[in-house]
């Protein structure tokens, strides 16, 4: 019980680094190679832990297998529920115009799709060993606040400050909701837990080619994004070595 809490305080203070994301959305908003960049590093972030440590575990617990069936299910159910699910991708949408276009309240399930994944990843990895529970749980914290930052960057911008604190808190609390259906899950089959790994690998993998590339793309700044790229990559690997 006591391992529950401390994993769920974890989720919810990582996922409360959206706040800082935010605020530095207010002050460079009109900065858009900054959002590419940080929207660069946070997809370097996600897919270092998914390759280096997610499906590293994985692989030393489970047959290839199964870590690929894992991994490839991850990634096609969130692909068929963004699909499947009308939500509005936090981008700066533009119309005939090219101004930027009102964006619905629908924002919220698409934040779910972004954060959701990641709370369910910590409880995962904590389930293994608590060291790549926390190696897991600072990347995370690492990729949420340059993403929220340009996540966020579309509400600022069109002056919508009460869907933006909306934002905030969904965006705060989906990671511990994600946390509790991963301690769910491995307390009732601590068998599945690699299998868990691969998944939520599959999934964060998805999220950053699908959600945050094509942010990068609509700030016209892909040189911007593949830098931060690099170097969210490289400060993982850092991260982990210290670790």
């Amino acid at each position: 019980m006591q391992e529950t809490w401390v994993i769920l305080l974890i989720s919810f203070l990582s996922g409360s680094t959206t706040v800082i994301g935010a605020l530095l959305a207010v002050f460079l908003k009109e900065k858009k190679s900054y959002v590419s960049l940080g929207v660069g590093f946070s997809s370097g972030i996600m897919i270092a832990i998914s390759f280096l440590e997610l499906l590293a575990t994985a692989l030393q617990m489970m047959d290839e297998l199964f870590v690929i069936l894992a991994f490839a299910l991850g990634f096609v159910l969130v692909l068929i529920v963004d699909i499947r699910l009308s939500h509005v991708h936090l981008i700066e949408e533009k119309g005939p115009s090219g101004h930027l276009v009102k964006i619905s309240y629908l924002v919220a399930i698409g934040i779910i799709i972004h954060d959701f994944p990641e709370g369910f990843a910590m409880a995962s990895s904590f389930g293994v060993e608590v060291r790549l529970g926390l190696l897991v749980a600072l990347g995370i914290a690492m990729h949420n606040i340059p993403e929220e930052f340009a996540l966020a960057v579309p509400l600022v911008i069109t002056k919508k400050t009460k869907l933006l604190l909306e934002f905030l808190v969904l965006s705060a609390l989906a990671e511990p909701l994600g946390a509790i259906c991963g301690i769910v899950l491995t307390s009732f089959i601590p068998q599945i837990n690699p299998f868990l790994l691969a998944f939520a690998a599959g999934v964060m993998v998805f999220v950053s080619v699908d959600e945050l590339v094509p942010l990068a793309y609509e700030h016209d700044g892909m040189h911007y994004f593949a830098i931060g790229l690099i170097t969210g990559i490289t400060s993982f690997m850092v991260l982990s070595t210290l670790f």
